[in-house]
């Protein structure tokens, strides 16, 4: 009988990426892939470990598939990602219910690994996590058939003392060009329209292999690719974003006036502790050059409360600065003490409690700033991608370039032409807090 296996996926898109590929390299052994747990005699849990909570997420879903030993058809359960590759010895002695695990360098031989599984070994195979994939290995994009995430670089150099990316995923390497640029050809020939360029620091891309900065370049070359209608870039880490980036941006009509920068936090005293670039002069200053040569971009950004010696007036003058930016996307995070990061060893702790409400009420504030953005695209014709019929409301939703998939808000369409999967010009006639409802053109 054919082992029919469940890739059941944590965290971020870059582990969604890691988790296509071994779907990948499952198909192509001979195994069969399956949406659902209980029908699975094998099931991998690509894990997430970048926090507490993510931590916790992932134990906790180990756990339920372990369920299905006793009430599905499980025979192997297997473990990957980041939470393996910090802590194999941890995970193979306290949790019997794993049948094998695979870290973030060596999921490349998961066929393997789920072999010896289903053979009663118990296999290991975490080591450096220096391995870089590329558009020669199989990979089965889960994503809608219309949009894809592409990883352009793996790994971190920048050393934040809250982070323990470094630790999971290893030093900064870029993908080569050519790699990239071949993988977005054969994403487009599969339907794709709109690729997300991710990396934990894509504006550093190209600094280890060209010995410059070639995101700009990249921008270009990917937005080349026949049938490809929209690029979008995440997490543009902040000190390397030059003024040559922001000009392919404003000029380059297939690369999205999106961009996700996280800044983590606005005081000088904190971002030191942080071990962050710059300070807020200098994000000031690029913020406003950004917006001055594009004037319609969506600016998402993410900040981190509750830093060891955050005090009630470093969180006053942060709720002063949300108000005064006013990003269009902001996500918020209590400060989670990560073992082996040089931040745990700070004084000043911040009590939980405090950091849960300084949470809160930046998110408050984030809000009324949301509302106070909503109308500005009342009036213009936009182009929003096709993604989903609504029966109810009889419309059809989309999203805009200023929307990213699964995490921004969303566009309804009345008297909508285009199928779905295809771009729309959209007139907006109402905005709402996050999302925006128009005619189709």
């Amino acid at each position: 009988m054919t082992e029919r296996v469940k890739v059941v996926t944590l965290g971020c898109e870059k582990n969604l990426v890691d988790s296509e590929i071994m779907s990948g390299l499952i198909d192509a052994r001979g195994y069969q892939l399956v949406d659902q747990a209980d029908e699975a005699t094998v099931i991998i849990v690509n894990t997430c470990g970048f926090i507490d909570a993510a931590k916790e997420e992932s134990v906790n879903t180990i756990l339920d598939m372990a369920d299905f030993k006793q009430t599905g058809r499980l025979k192997a359960l297997i473990v990957s990602g980041c939470l393996t590759q910090r802590y194999k010895k941890q995970l193979m002695e306290e949790m019997p219910e794993i049948d094998g695990i695979v870290g973030t360098g060596d999921f490349h031989h998961i066929t393997d690994i789920v072999d010896e599984a289903l053979r009663g070994k118990r296999p290991v195979k975490v080591g450096n996590p220096a391995f870089d994939y590329d558009q020669k290995l199989p990979r089965l994009v889960t994503t809608p058939r219309y949009t894809a995430f592409v990883k352009i670089a793996e790994g971190c150099d920048n050393a934040c003392t809250f982070c323990s990316i470094p630790i999971m995923r290893g030093k900064f390497r870029s993908r080569s060009m050519e790699s990239i640029v071949a993988e977005v050809r054969q994403l487009a020939d599969q339907g794709v329209r709109e690729v997300s360029l991710i990396a934990q620091d894509s504006t550093n891309y190209g600094t280890d292999l060209y010995d410059k900065f070639m995101l700009p370049e990249l921008l270009n070359r990917v937005s080349e690719v026949e049938g490809i209608s929209w690029v979008r870039l995440h997490y543009a880490y902040p000190g390397f974003f030059s003024d040559e980036l922001i000009e392919t941006i404003a000029t380059n009509s297939k690369v999205c006036n999106y961009i996700d920068m996280p800044l983590q936090h606005s005081e000088d005293s904190i971002l030191k502790r942080m071990r962050r670039p710059g300070r807020q002069r200098d994000t000031r200053e690029l913020v406003a050059r950004i917006r001055a040569r594009i004037p319609d971009v969506a600016l998402r950004t993410s900040i981190i409360v509750g830093f060891p010696g955050e005090t009630d007036e470093d969180f006053e003058r942060l709720c002063d600065f949300v108000r005064e930016m006013k990003f269009d996307r902001l996500g918020v995070f209590t400060y989670s003490p990560e073992e082996d990061t040089p931040a745990v060893r700070l004084p000043d702790a911040v009590p939980d409690d405090v950091k849960e409400w300084r949470s809160n009420t930046l998110m408050e504030i984030q809000r009324e700033v949301s509302k106070s953005l909503s109308g500005k695209h009342i009036g213009k014709e936009i182009e929003v991608l096709v993604e989903r019929y609504d029966g109810r409301s009889d419309v059809y939703v989309g999203r805009s370039p200023y929307d990213a998939p699964e995490i921004d808000g969303e566009v309804f369409i009345s008297n909508c032409k285009a199928a779905i999967g295809e771009i729309q010009k959209v007139r907006i006639t109402h905005a709402y807090e996050f999302d925006m409802s128009g005619e189709g053109l």
